[in-house]
């Protein structure tokens, strides 16, 4: 076998080992002109145990994982550096837990676009692996599970 044949080979098999994560009902937030942040949710579900390590876009400077939870009645928000993805469970990402703060917004983002997001991965061989996902921009006021109207 030539080089070039044992590089696909390799490739394939090396790729065949990445856990294989699923995006359901990826959405973004509408903003209005003058807001700087919005937030992306969505259903993640990997085919073995995976870590969202962290989310890029280029409508915003800053793009974070957040979890939101209520403490004695105060709401509370913090960075998160990574998130489990257990083997076969589904993992949403929603307003009131675990979410993506898009940051530093570099323009409104409209009811109806599509924004790309850039998820960053790692497999529990500790491979690294990203995920292209394009999330619908939804009415500012859309909440999970609602549907969208055309």
């Amino acid at each position: 076998m030539n080089k070039i044949g044992l590089a696909m080979v390799l490739a394939m098999l090396s790729a065949s080992t990445l856990a294989d994560v699923s995006v359901k009902d990826a959405w973004v937030r509408g903003t209005v002109t003058g807001q700087s942040a919005s937030g992306a949710f969505m259903e993640l579900k990997s085919s073995e145990d995976a870590v969202l390590l962290g989310i890029s876009t280029p409508v915003a400077g800053v793009a974070e994982l957040h979890e939101m939870s209520m403490d004695k009645g105060v709401m509370k928000m913090r960075a998160l550096s990574k998130l489990a993805l257990p083997a076969g469970k589904t993992v949403t990402l929603s307003p009131g837990s675990y979410h993506l703060m898009l940051m530093d917004l570099k323009r409104p983002l409209k009811k109806g676009e599509t924004v790309p997001l850039t998820l960053k991965l790692e497999g529990k061989d500790k491979k690294l692996s990203t995920l292209e996902v394009k999330a619908e921009v939804r009415d500012l006021t859309a909440m999970p599970g609602m549907e969208h109207q055309h």
